[in-house]
C-alpha cells in the first residue's frame, strides 16, 4: 500500500525546505497543498517553491492554474487522489525514476489537506452563471445582506459559518440557489476510507521564534517585489484568490486607504493571525506528531518506523 506523508505547521515555520530535504532523502516527489501557491501569478506572497527548489525535488500542484480559474477544496481533493493512483501531474509530465509507493503531501492549507485525508462531502461543483451572479450580488448588495439571505435560506449553518468571511458565506449561498437545498444538507462529516497509509507530521517552533520568522519574511517579500507583483494582478482584483494576506493589505494601499508601512504591518499582523488559527486547526489532530524542523534526522528515524509498522 502507498503511503502519503504529510508535513503541515504554520506558516513560516519551514515546511519548503524541510520537505525538499525529505524528498532527496527517500526520492520521492511533493505535492503542493497551499491553496494559493497553485496560482501561477502569485509565486512571492504565497512563498511558493523557487525554481531552484522545484529543480531539485519534482513538484506537483504548484502554479498550474490561472488566477481567474476556478478551484476549490473539492476539486483538489479529486486531482491529488488521481496523482496518487497513477503518479501524473498537472500537466501530465511525470518523470522517470521517482518513487511509486510514497509521495509527500506538504503546505499549510487546511481544508486542503483534510480532503485529501479524511474526503470532503460530495458538494455540487457551483455554476459559472451562479458564481458570477452572485459575486456581482456581493460587489453590488454587501456582505452584510448575503448574511442576513444566508440566515433566511440555512439558518443552521448561518449558526456556525464565520459570517466575516465572504467565501464561506456566498458558497453556502452558491448552493442554496444552485440546488434549492441547504448548504447543510450537504454536510455529512463522514471520514472516507483511503487506499494509502498516512502519515502525519507537524511542524512547530517556539511563539517568539514564529513571529520572528513571519515578519522576516514579510519583508523579505517585499525586498523580492511583492508590491509589484500586486500592482500587476489589479486587473484580476476580484478574484477569491486575492482576499489573501499580502494582497488585501497592499491592495488598500494602491487604493490610497492606508500608507505603505501600515500594510506591511498589517500583512504582518495577519499573518501572524492566520498561523495561530492554523497551530489550533491541526492541534486538534490526534493523528499529528510534532516535531521541531530542523529536527530532520528524528523526523527521519520516525518516517522509518512508521514505514516498517506500516509493511
Amino acid at each position: 500500500m502507498k503511503t502519503l506523508l504529510v508535513i503541515t505547521g504554520p506558516t513560516g515555520v519551514g515546511k519548503t525546505e524541510l520537505c525538499i530535504r525529505l524528498a532527496e532523502h527517500y526520492g520521492v516527489e511533493i505535492i503542493n497543498a497551499d491553496s494559493r501557491q497553485i496560482y501561477a501569478e502569485m509565486p512571492i506572497g504565497t512563498a511558493a517553491p523557487t525554481a531552484e527548489q522545484q529543480s531539485r525535488v519534482r513538484h506537483h500542484f504548484v502554479g498550474c492554474k490561472h488566477i481567474g480559474e476556478y478551484y476549490s477544496a473539492s476539486l483538489y481533493e479529486q486531482d491529488v487522489l488521481k496523482l496518487l493512483q497513477d503518479n501524473n501531474s498537472c500537466d501530465n509530465t511525470a518523470e522517470p525514476g521517482a518513487r511509486k509507493d510514497m509521495m509527500i503531501l506538504a503546505g499549510g492549507s487546511m481544508m486542503y489537506i483534510d480532503a485529501v485525508c479524511n474526503g470532503i462531502d460530495d458538494i455540487p461543483t457551483i455554476r459559472d452563471d451562479i458564481r458570477e451572479m452572485m459575486k456581482a450580488r456581493l460587489r453590488e448588495e454587501g456582505l452584510e445582506t448575503m448574511v442576513e439571505e444566508l440566515h433566511n435560506l440555512d439558518p443552521e449553518y448561518w449558526s456556525i459559518v464565520d459570517r466575516c468571511n465572504p467565501r464561506r458565506v456566498i458558497h453556502a449561498l452558491e448552493i442554496c440557489h444552485q440546488t434549492g437545498k441547504t448548504y447543510t444538507s450537504f454536510r455529512t462529516g463522514k471520514k472516507k476510507t483511503r487506499p494509502f497509509n498516512v502519515i502525519k507530521i507537524g511542524l512547530t517552533v517556539q511563539r517568539k521564534e514564529l513571529y520572528d520568522r513571519i515578519n522576516r519574511r514579510v519583508l523579505a517579500m517585499m525586498d523580492n517585489g511583492l508590491l509589484n507583483e500586486v500592482i500587476s494582478l489589479l486587473p484580476h482584483r476580484n478574484c477569491n484568490a486575492l482576499n489573501t494576506v499580502g494582497y488585501k493589505e497592499l491592495i488598500k494601499y494602491l487604493d490610497g486607504e492606508i500608507i505603505l508601512e501600515e500594510a506591511v504591518r498589517q500583512i504582518q499582523s495577519n499573518t501572524r493571525q492566520y498561523a495561530r488559527k492554523q497551530l489550533t486547526w491541526y492541534k486538534r489532530d490526534e493523528e499529528m506528531t510534532w516535531f521541531s524542523p530542523c529536527e530532520t534526522q528524528t523526523i527521519i528515524n520516525f518516517i522509518d518506523q512508521k514505514l516498517f509498522q506500516n509493511k
